[in-house]
């Protein structure tokens, strides 16, 4: 998108506004051809993102960056997926991600009153396995030494050259 896009798309508002306000033959015949050449342009526009996006893809194939090359392929072929990290709170209203963190654990008791669980600091936890005791900290920096850089993250959403660099 850019000013030219932004303005095709002002000049498609501004026709239908017309049209709405008169709806004549003239007004309907200029926001035909409003909508037409803005969809032309944004068929041209996108088409030569592709173009870009491919001969991007090709440099790297030549260079032989092939992290890169296989990078831009998977983002190519998912496209474009937004996340959404949505909890209710107690009226039934819907917390995104940054409002779920400044609550604290006053979100995790509503998760848990939703299963059933009065407290959080009552609750036995009864399992099959033995517990497992909490790794010493020289555990803990062998297995940070030990991560792959270049890695997707876990289900924390932290990559693990972050932990790698932070320790």
């Amino acid at each position: 998108m850019d000013e030219e896009c932004l303005c095709f798309l002002d000049q498609r508002k501004q026709a239908k506004t017309q049209w709405v306000q008169d709806p004549n033959q003239s007004n309907v015949d200029n926001l035909n051809f409003v909508k037409h050449e803005s969809i032309r342009h944004f068929r041209n526009k996108k088409k030569e993102f592709l173009k870009d996006e491919i001969d991007e893809f090709e440099t790297n194939s030549k260079i032989k960056n092939i992290r890169e090359l296989c990078r831009g392929i998977s983002d190519f072929m998912k496209g474009y997926q937004p996340r959404t990290n949505i909890v209710k709170d107690e009226k039934d209203d819907c917390l995104q991600t940054p409002t779920i963190f400044s609550l604290g654990g006053e979100n995790i008791s509503l998760s848990c009153s939703m299963y059933g669980v009065s407290d959080v600091r009552q609750r036995e936890i009864h399992t099959a396995e033995p517990l497992v005791l909490e790794p010493s900290p020289f555990e803990a920096e062998i297995a940070i030494e030990k991560l792959k850089r270049h890695k997707s993250a876990g289900f924390d959403q932290i990559p693990s050259k972050w932990i790698k660099v932070e320790g």
